[in-house]
């Protein structure tokens, strides 16, 4: 049986964190979390996690209502990820397909069912984390640019 100790140092194990532009990091989580409420997730929240995670900047949070619809926002929020020099470093669903989630090393995103969300509460475990504000989107048909 490995030793915990030697498995967290191990420096293959995790992805490294970057030392990329950070406008760029920021603006990416922005414009992934945007993509997330195109494609209909709810609630979608970025946390700024720079100064308290010292794994990942951003973690990105959204209500999907159906495995298929989550797994659509992370495939378009991958190949965001693609173009922007942010390749999508591991994925994960668990086994009911209630979660699913997205490395990018710097940007971490959650997608939830929402009874999950509510469950695993992440909001509350990074509660100190300051909350990026999102721009306003207006929608289809209202009127405007």
């Amino acid at each position: 049986m490995e030793n915990i100790e030697t498995t967290l140092n191990d420096p293959g194990r995790f992805a490294a964190r970057s030392t990329g532009d950070p406008a760029l990091t920021r603006a990416f989580a922005i414009d992934a979390a945007l993509l997330l409420i195109d494609d209909k997730c709810e609630d979608v929240l970025v946390l700024d996690v720079t100064k308290t995670s010292p794994v990942t900047d951003y973690i990105i949070i959204g209500t999907g209502t159906s495995d298929r619809q989550m797994n659509a926002a992370l495939s378009h929020a991958t190949d965001l990820g693609e173009e922007r020099g942010f390749p999508r470093y591991r994925s994960h669903v668990d086994e009911r397909g209630t979660w699913q989630l997205a490395d990018f090393v710097d940007v971490v995103i959650h997608v939830f069912e929402p009874n999950a969300r509510a469950h695993y509460d992440l909001e509350m475990l990074w509660g100190e984390a300051p909350r990026v504000k999102l721009p306003e989107r207006k929608s289809p048909g209202t009127g405007g640019p």
